[in-house]
């Protein structure tokens, strides 16, 4: 009969040790959104889990309290009768007593830590919101019970700290490489794929590009000249098939507005005469220093969806579309003359074609890189860039150098810019 006390005692212990892991490991959220759908005891768990130090009061007053009662119940009564019962035998009689008590310390002890602890934690651990939903009202009742022991703990414990001048725990916000890591060990075990771990990875890293990372150079940007005749503008916008067009006067320093092609459509099917100036939008223009983030901002506001990047003398250094933004959180975006016409092209001898104005951040997840020296300077964009800068000078065609395992060679230059770039991996001479 005091074996099934003292094992019944060890029983309600791990309970409390397995509501106790159970509210504490359990994710708040998915106890917020059980709350809301409309679930009493999972509304009574979050409660339990925002104000833990009231909880853990009434835990650890339960824990000992039963800890005491199976002690001294033990101590008592099977102490004193495997005593009786060891005093009969010869040799050890005379140690009868210190014989049952290590006996009956040991076996409660081995109880304690198995029913009282380690099983029931692992059972808190293995289905926390389901358990603290369930037990969240019986803790609140002795939680209400012992009110008056619960408030002199409290109290108690705040003078201590603030005594030793101990700061309370106040719970860490949740960081940007925590929820990287969460992305990551999800995409391991199949909670999410590989796409959404891509996107989520990508969007933060958007967050700290400038416009001038993810704008199309200079050198590149296809626009229309409001001085031409409506046969160049049509030819224009024909071999190019963008929505929108940025219009200037004369030269693409002055920009005196965009126009988006879908607009333009009619007039350009119907009427000899293109009339741009009846459908220009007011231009926006970006610092090249801008992050992309806002200027996703600027895009939602003025329903114009590309911007004219400006250096500090406000001078064109390139233009920045939705588009690009897109691609920098869903990857490259190709249409089919993008595809047939690729930046990127590996020969049959295992070596890349490169374009040079293939942006760093193309490159190095194409060819799985971490990171460019410099790169976060802002001193190169593009891989041409990043060529040129390691180079020292405006290169020749046959200027090469190797970094990083790869050796990059220049093909053929366009002017004073890098227009390919040959590429293949570098042997180490051992």
């Amino acid at each position: 009969m005091e074996l099934i006390i003292i094992i019944f005692l060890i029983i309600i212990s791990g309970i409390f040790a397995m509501t106790e892991i159970a509210i504490i490991s359990s994710r708040k959220s998915k106890l917020k959104q059980m709350a809301e759908k409309g679930d009493i005891d999972a509304r009574k768990a979050l409660e339990l889990a925002n104000n833990p130090n009231r909880f853990l009061s009434t835990v650890q007053i339960g824990i000992t309290f039963v800890g005491i009662f199976a002690g001294a119940f033990g101590g008592e009564t099977l102490v004193r009768s495997l005593s009786h019962s060891l005093s009969r035998m010869p040799f050890i009689g005379n140690y009868s007593e210190i014989i049952a008590l290590l006996i009956v310390v040991s076996f409660i002890t081995y109880l304690s830590l198995v029913i009282g602890e380690l099983v029931p934690k692992r059972l808190g651990l293995g289905s926390p919101e389901k358990i603290a939903s369930f037990m969240a009202k019986y803790m609140q009742i002795l939680s209400t019970i012992s009110s008056p022991l619960i408030n002199l703990l409290s109290v108690s414990t705040e003078w201590i700290l603030r005594i030793f001048k101990i700061k309370p725990y106040v719970e860490s916000q949740i960081t940007e490489d925590e929820i990287k890591m969460l992305i990551k060990e999800g995409a391991r075990i199949g909670v999410f794929n590989l796409t959404e771990k891509d996107i989520v990875e990508r969007t933060f890293r958007l967050s700290d590009k400038k416009a001038n990372m993810l704008m199309t150079s200079r050198k590149e940007i296809k626009w229309l000249d409001i001085t031409k005749g409506s046969k160049s503008l049509r030819e224009t916008i024909s071999r190019n098939s963008f929505s929108y067009f940025p219009v200037c006067r004369d030269n693409l320093d002055r920009v005196i507005g965009v126009v988006r092609t879908k607009e333009i459509l009619t007039n350009y099917l119907t009427e000899e005469k293109l009339n741009l100036q009846k459908f220009m939008h007011k231009p926006l223009f970006v610092p090249e220093s801008m992050y992309a983030l806002k200027v996703l901002e600027l895009f939602k506001k003025s329903g114009v969806h590309i911007a004219m990047v400006v250096d500090e003398y406000g001078n064109i250094e390139g233009l920045l579309s939705i588009t690009d933004l897109l691609e920098a959180i869903v990857g490259d975006i190709s249409t089919i003359d993008e595809l047939q016409e690729a930046e990127i092209s590996q020969r049959d001898d295992g070596t890349w074609f490169v374009d040079g104005l293939v942006l760093i951040d193309e490159f190095k997840e194409y060819f799985h890189m971490r990171k460019f020296p410099e790169e976060r300077s802002g001193i190169f964009q593009t891989i041409g860039g990043f060529v040129m800068h390691k180079i020292g000078h405006v290169p020749k065609a046959g200027n090469a150098f190797e970094f990083d395992g790869f050796r990059y060679e220049v093909v053929d230059m366009d002017g004073n810019r890098i227009d390919k770039i040959l590429v293949k991996k570098y042997k180490y001479k051992e």
